[in-house]
């Protein structure tokens, strides 16, 4: 039996500009429709950031002015597109006409951009009584950030997540990082936005949802962020661990510097993280290396043991490891039952069999570029794949008349008023 998607019969009117548009990517994945209003010039977020990208197979490149970002592709891939002057009066009839039978509004945008064009949370409160709306935003409606104008790494810098860097030159630059505010503040949005609606569908009750990336990105970080926090307070009250005697590391994951037995060790061919910080897993290392020695002269602490600061063991260990390559290391730590696991890059982490399990990618002749789906599995079923990001106004018509029952006639008159531009 073929199952309905699981958010089937969930629409969303999005609003967006940029990266927080991706709030909506994982509803759209999920099978919620999400109907894009854009202006008629549309998002530029279509020639932002790189690579820029043109279809496979097409004789002439992006350079010729048919190619988009993949920040474009990835972000927007499964939604329609329809443009709108919402400074006309029709254009806000026809979005408050869309917001009538939606679940839900997303503003990914500087919060209040709708409500100045009529548009706001209290404005569509008359049109759908059980509305949600959901703004997302750098650093969020509220605080003496809440005007400043920002991009995404910013949020990843504010949060502590990005030091600085410096290069020969002596010149400050931002260092290859991963970015979590663009990525984590719609997936915290996102799961808001499914809460309320099932709030909303079984009492009537409407939400208003506020999202900042900043605070998203601060969140995700929340172990360093606490101990740092934690270690404000007297010694007497915040320790370390048993297994150092109780002495304090540094904070979070900066005291995984010292650590001998959970660490990172060269390979002949790479690089492997050893994990062997309970005490079990170390003999069995031990016995499966045929060192025993090394267990007996060093058995450690029974749990979260990492030798911390043991040179002597750390130089056994380095050798160790280099006489085999990764892969031989992951299948003796599979085979020894003592977690050691791969260290990959971005660049080499496609070739990874685990990657190609889990997440098989999209192909480019389905979304112009390869993408990664989202990571949610379903038992015995699957999950829709996702169509290619629109382009601008793609779907003007067809969500006018199918969504909104608009015949032709009325169609082609807001076409010669200028409502789609």
């Amino acid at each position: 039996m073929t199952r309905p998607p699981l958010l089937s019969g969930v629409r969303i009117i999005e609003s967006a500009l940029l990266g927080p548009g991706a709030i909506t990517t994982h509803l759209a994945d999920l099978g919620a429709e999400v109907i894009k209003v854009e202006p008629p010039a549309g998002d530029y977020i279509r020639e932002m950031t790189w690579p820029i990208i043109g279809p496979p197979g097409s004789d002439t490149g992006p350079r010729e002015g048919n190619g988009n970002s993949l920040l474009h592709l990835h972000i927007h891939r499964g939604k329609k597109s329809i443009t709108l002057d919402l400074k006309s009066p029709e254009g806000v009839q026809i979005y408050k006409d869309l917001v009538s039978g939606a679940d839900a509004v997303v503003e990914a945008m500087r919060p209040g951009a709708l409500a100045r064009l009529g548009l706001g949370y209290d404005d569509l409160l008359q049109v759908n009584p059980r509305i949600v709306f959901c703004t997302i935003s750098g650093y969020g409606a509220t605080g003496p950030y809440k005007d400043m104008p920002s991009h995404g790494i910013v949020y990843d810098t504010w949060a502590g997540q990005v030091p600085p860097a410096y290069d020969d030159e002596g010149f400050c630059f931002i260092p290859e990082h991963s970015s979590i505010g663009i990525h984590a503040g719609p997936v915290f949005g996102s799961l808001g936005i499914l809460a309320a609606i099932i709030r909303a569908r079984a009492s009537g009750d409407p939400c208003y949802l506020e999202i900042a990336q900043s605070d998203a990105a601060a969140y995700f970080d929340w172990y360093r962020i606490e101990s740092e926090q934690a270690y404000r307070r007297p010694e007497h009250e915040v320790t370390g661990n048993k297994s150092d005697d109780y002495a304090r590391r540094a904070a979070g994951t900066a005291g995984m510097k010292e650590g001998v037995r959970y660490q990172m060790y060269e390979t002949s061919d790479g690089h492997v993280l050893f994990m062997a910080s309970e005490q079990a897993f170390w003999k069995n290392f031990c016995v499966g290396i045929d060192r025993l020695d090394l267990f007996e002269a060093n058995p450690g602490s029974k749990y979260a043991d990492h030798a911390r600061g043991n040179r002597a063991l750390q130089a056994e260990l380095r050798t160790i490891f280099k006489s085999k390559t990764s892969a031989e290391w992951l299948e003796f730590g599979n085979r020894a039952n003592t977690p050691i696991g791969p260290v990959n890059t971005t660049r080499n982490i496609a070739d990874d069999p685990q990657f190609a399990h889990r997440l098989p990618w999209i192909p480019a002749e389905r979304l112009d570029c390869d993408q990664l789906p989202i990571p949610v599995k379903l038992g015995g079923e699957t999950l829709p794949v996702p169509e290619k990001a629109p382009t601008i106004g793609q779907h003007t018509d067809t969500v006018l008349r199918e969504v909104l029952g608009y015949d032709d006639a009325r169609i082609a008159t807001l076409r010669d008023a200028g409502t789609f531009g």
